[in-house]
């Protein structure tokens, strides 16, 4: 039996609506859609953007209007639904972080903060997060718990996950404390990225920037990520980036799993 969990940020929830989003969701049986920068109020959502082709939504949105917000669509009826991590602080605050727990499995949808070179205060609060993220990453693991993590990350992870990679080195996104925090993550917590593990080779992005022809001529980052724990991660068997029609400035991350819960 085959379980697929797609995970897209979509750069606001109503412009992918009209982009055709909700149209596509049908089209691929997903057991699972994680959905990150919703750029909406609960006011704001639509019967579609809440309950889209049978699956039902759970939701954090950010205090404020126009700002981040995460979402997570299951066909399966969790046992319990976590919404945030940090206790209703900062990141709470932001709309990043939901949890569905099903057994010994949480699938969670989660919006990294995405820092910047020219913003100190923006940069500190992407560590301030990161140094969050991991503790509690960590936590679930130590409960027992299989982890299956989806979203937007804001860190390509190596030099094959970013085209400009050399003129990027110094750059939020690329910088070495970053990455070495997403090597930490992986190790510490035991999880797999799971695209990478199935093309260790492939020049795949996930977000290309609004300037120029950067989708077009595919220079682009790959910042959107399944990382799943090893005994999970061991039974994906196809994973995709969707690309034939842009939804938003980000690509889906479609995985299907050789699982059922």
């Amino acid at each position: 039996m085959t379980t697929r969990i797609i995970t897209a940020n979509l750069n606001g929830i109503r412009a992918a609506q009209r982009k055709g989003f909700f149209d596509w969701v049908p089209t691929q049986n997903a057991d699972f859609l994680c959905v990150q920068e919703l750029k909406a109020q609960a006011a704001d959502m639509t019967d579609e953007m809440l309950n889209p082709a049978g699956l039902k939504g759970y939701f954090q949105y950010a205090q404020k209007k126009g700002y981040s917000g995460v979402g997570l669509y299951t066909r399966h009826t969790p046992d319990e639904v976590m919404i945030g991590f940090d206790g209703g602080g900062e990141f709470d605050n932001e709309g990043r972080y939901v949890e569905a727990r099903f057994g010994h499995l949480s699938v969670v949808s989660v919006y990294f903060t995405s820092g910047s070179n020219d913003e100190p205060a923006k940069q500190a609060s992407k560590f301030r997060f990161l140094a969050q993220f991991l503790p509690h990453i960590l936590s679930l693991k130590a409960q027992g718990r299989q982890l299956i993590v989806c979203g937007d990350v804001n860190i390509a992870h190596n030099e094959i996950d970013l085209k400009n990679w050399k003129g990027n080195l110094k750059n939020s996104g690329f910088l070495p404390e970053e990455r070495a925090w997403l090597t930490q993550l992986l190790a510490e917590a035991e999880l797999k990225d799971v695209y990478r593990t199935l093309h260790p080779n492939t020049e795949q992005y996930t977000w290309w920037s609004n300037r120029g022809q950067a989708r077009a001529n595919n220079v682009g980052w790959r910042i959107d990520y399944q990382l799943a724990s090893h005994a999970i991660a061991d039974k994906a068997k196809n994973t995709s980036v969707y690309r034939d029609v842009m939804f938003s400035d980000h690509a889906p991350v479609i995985v299907d799993y050789d699982m059922t819960l």
